[in-house]
């Protein structure tokens, strides 16, 4: 679900619905960044509900048969050496496959690790669909507007969550499970008016607008500059961002419903 292209009366109803859901929670340690050309090194889920909490945790080291690069050692303390002996991704990843498409598969950017996973299954030639996704990224941005930074390193220290190092698979999934709980416990038990007021700061593109107004583009650009919509330049996307609520205040002027 691209939550960005939703209302926030949709995006509040969705997150309240799935919140009784199995998630699969998945975080993987890389050579890099570019999933059609690094490997994975390291996988861990874990299996959990609100409800009856942690079902099962999954974790292995995988030899990515090429050179860690000093960076990723760096960063997640693995060597070439701790990994001989681990089997390759071909051995090991087939065993995750039932679970991957179990649930709602969850990944603190969710994005990177789905195309990871897609393309590491591809090379087997085995097919991989998750039947739903879920980014905390993305639910952090919506819930914790106030925050410099929704990195996962970063809302560990936020939450205090007793996790271990970052940069590693199982304490990683294991901090993203607990964001989600925390996060999709604070949707349950606070109000509307309250949820409604965190998801309004949330900064949107011209083409969410458009999608959120049901607007062509070239007309939305026009409405959002005369109307005022509180709006800041992003460097990252060299775009100008809009915030949700002032968008969504357009609604009844547009004759949307």
């Amino acid at each position: 679900m691209n939550i960005n292209a939703h209302r926030s009366t949709t995006l509040l109803a969705y997150y309240r619905q799935i919140s009784t859901e199995l998630f699969t929670v998945v975080d993987l340690e890389t050579t890099g960044a570019k999933s059609d050309r690094d490997r994975i090194i390291e996988i861990a889920v874990v299996q959990a509900t609100l409800k009856d909490g942690i079902q099962q945790t999954l974790t292995d080291l995988i030899d990515p048969q090429i050179p860690l690069p000093e960076q990723i050692t760096q960063l997640t303390g693995l060597t070439d050496a701790k990994l001989v002996g681990s089997e390759s991704a071909d051995k090991v990843l087939p065993k995750y496959l039932p679970t991957l498409q179990t649930g709602i598969l969850t990944a603190h950017n969710i994005g990177f690790d789905h195309a990871f996973l897609q393309q590491e299954y591809q090379r087997m030639g085995l097919e991989f669909q998750a039947s739903a996704k879920l980014c905390t990224v993305q639910l952090s941005r919506l819930l914790l507007p106030n925050l410099p930074s929704r990195s996962l390193p970063k809302l560990v220290k936020h939450y205090g969550f007793d996790v271990g190092k970052s940069h590693r698979a199982e304490s990683d999934a294991l901090a993203c499970w607990l964001l989600l709980q925390k996060l999709l416990t604070q949707i349950l038990q606070t109000s509307d008016e309250q949820i409604m007021a965190l998801f309004g700061h949330q900064w949107l593109s011209p083409e969410d607008a458009a999608t959120i107004l049901q607007l062509p583009i070239s007309e939305v650009t026009e409405l959002l500059t005369t109307s005022k919509v509180k709006s800041r330049f992003s460097r990252h996307r060299q775009i100008n961002l809009y915030q949700r609520r002032g968008i969504e205040s357009l609604l009844s002027n547009t004759g949307s419903c």
